[in-house]
């Protein structure tokens, strides 16, 4: 029994009292308290429903939107919340109990975040998802001398350690050993980025990440999941989304086509002809999640805010099509045929999740 206002902390406290095994085992029946009603599977769906929101509500701040808009991260500064590790515990449980229960929950999360929960490494590419501007920007540190961008004298140096606000108050935080006092250099600058990316993906949040995963592996082992990829397990979690082709055609822009080319048309009418899991997992190719904004693909998020999704022209037909997450881009060649261009972009949504060109 739970009051619909304190769903989230009664939940928390049952099932922290109860092993793994019997929450796993066990079936849930839940009652509204004043209100009448059998569960007969309705009100335990809506206890899941309810409870995502809770979670995910910037009040508890377990969780951030990440810069999508539209996927979450782990907040590095839940802290505030001193039961915060036990939270995230008691939200691995949850969320491996729903996939176990075959029960969906209203919500997505940021591709690393998947990886973690697989247990698969991650690299510096996985940062573009998360904060595409600051992936950029450490991108050019590799590409140019530091001379160049004026990070070389005294007053403008880099060192190995990164500054964090943590409640409006500013920390240094070394990546290496006493790092604010070794200096970042053209030779050492790979690792100086490495670092820096693993304190952005991992480092910052460690507490959270274990904890969570902690509770999550208590009833799913990683071995479980061992055959699945993110985006497999992204559909896995939150399911198929409506996606409305119509309205993605709406918002869509065009370099080097126009809306009335043969290529053009045949790309929508494969769309069309996809089944409710290829549509999810194209959405996956071109935009890194499949989560549908809100307000339709008018409002969808890129690495600089709003971004309607655009379709290039590409120029080698022996190649598939490339996708740049970050942009909501498809690179598309001219192919010959509609059939050509279902097989080819079929392979590239089914087998292209972690390369063809994604950025």
């Amino acid at each position: 029994v739970v009051e619909r206002s304190q769903v989230l902390e009664q939940s928390f406290q049952f099932i922290n009292e109860i092993s793994p095994r019997e929450f796993l085992r066990s079936p849930i029946e839940i009652t509204f308290e004043g209100e009448e009603g059998i569960d007969s599977g309705g009100l335990y769906r809506e206890w899941y429903s309810i409870l995502t929101r809770s979670i995910f509500s910037p009040n508890y701040m377990l969780f951030s939107l990440a810069s999508d808009g539209v996927t979450y991260q782990l907040n590095s500064q839940s802290g505030v919340n001193p039961e915060h590790l036990k939270y995230f515990r008691f939200i691995g449980r949850l969320i491996a109990k729903a996939i176990c229960d075959n029960q969906l929950m209203d919500v997505h999360f940021t591709k690393p975040f998947y990886k973690h929960m697989l247990g698969l490494p991650i690299s510096f590419s996985d940062l573009a998802v998360l904060d595409p501007a600051y992936h950029q920007s450490l991108s050019a540190l590799l590409a140019c001398p530091l001379a160049d961008l004026g990070m070389d004298g005294p007053l403008h140096s880099l060192s190995f350690s990164v500054d964090q606000n943590v409640f409006g108050m500013e920390e240094c935080e070394d990546l290496i050993p006493n790092g604010r006092n070794v200096l970042v250099t053209d030779e050492n600058k790979h690792e100086y980025v490495r670092l820096l990316a693993q304190h952005r993906l991992t480092a910052s949040s460690k507490l959270q990440l274990d904890s969570f995963l902690e509770g999550f592996r208590e009833l799913l082992p990683a071995s479980c999941l061992q055959f699945f990829d993110p985006s497999e397990l992204e559909l896995l979690i939150s399911g198929l989304p409506e996606i409305d082709i119509e309205d993605l055609i709406r918002n869509t822009t065009y370099t080097g086509y126009t809306a009335k080319d043969t290529t053009i048309c045949y790309l929508w009418n494969v769309l069309r002809s996809f089944t409710a899991e290829e549509k999810a997992l194209f959405l996956q190719f071109v935009t890194g999640t499949c989560k549908v904004p809100l307000e339709g693909f008018c409002s969808l998020q890129g690495s600089e805010g709003v971004q309607k999704f655009g379709v290039h022209k590409a120029y080698n037909k022996t190649q598939l099509p490339m996708a740049h997450t970050c942009f909501n881009q498809l690179d598309l060649p001219e192919y010959d045929s509609e059939e050509i261009l279902r097989e080819k972009l079929l392979i590239a949504i089914r087998e292209g999740s972690e390369g063809f060109g994604m950025a």
